[in-house]
């Protein structure tokens, strides 16, 4: 399977042209990952599709598009649903993949 196909790429470029077009906030239309902080001890996350990596130094989180890995101290996860989570802990790093 290639990567990337000229289709797919073409119905990114859709998307994101319609998104931009209508003025709406691309998180409802690409289903982006969505990343509030607080300071350096709380993140919320939303639109996320799946938990990779868990760990209390690492949390790696599957985008729509991306990977998303929390690095830092005494990490957790203190809930999550199908559509957002909230992580706590010393978050020293957050890396998109």
């Amino acid at each position: 399977m290639r990567k990337n196909s000229p289709k797919i790429k073409r119905k990114i470029f859709d998307k994101e042209t319609l998104t931009q077009s209508l003025k709406l906030p691309g998180d409802v239309m690409m289903g982006a990952l969505v990343v509030t902080m607080t300071g350096n001890r709380e993140a919320w996350i939303e639109n996320y599709r799946g938990i990779l990596e868990y760990t209390d130094s690492v949390i790696l989180l599957q985008g729509k598009t991306c990977q998303i890995c929390f690095q830092g101290k005494k990490l957790s996860i203190d809930y999550y649903t199908n559509e957002d989570m909230k992580i706590s802990g010393y978050i020293s790093s957050v890396t998109y993949l």
